[in-house]
């Protein structure tokens, strides 16, 4: 990429990360950022794989979309970019599918 005079050095990047919340939104089940058990939508709305084979069908509640299994953050990495510690527990949410939004 060229620059001009008049910019001297690259745009700025945004750092942004998952959150790597640390636990299930239907059970309040603990889910540490090395998980492989966390499963996420495209909103980083996260369950465990339990409620989402058993209560949730494969379906978020919140947007309607799919989960995948999140990724886990490498130790270095997370030393320097924590895991969240926001708690997310809307039990009323996970019937089964149904978006409540």
């Amino acid at each position: 990429m060229a620059f001009t005079s008049e910019s001297a050095r690259p745009p700025l990047r945004i750092r942004r990360m998952l959150e790597l919340r640390p636990s299930c939104e239907c059970c309040d089940r603990d889910l540490p950022p090395d998980s492989p058990d966390a499963r996420i939508c495209t909103y980083e709305c996260t369950f465990c794989a339990e409620c989402v084979e058993e209560r949730l069908g494969g379906v978020c509640p919140n947007c309607g979309g799919g989960f995948q299994r999140r990724p886990v953050r490498p130790p270095a990495m997370l030393a320097k970019d924590p895991a969240s510690t926001v708690r997310v527990f809307a039990p009323e949410g996970c019937q089964g599918g149904a978006l409540t939004a």
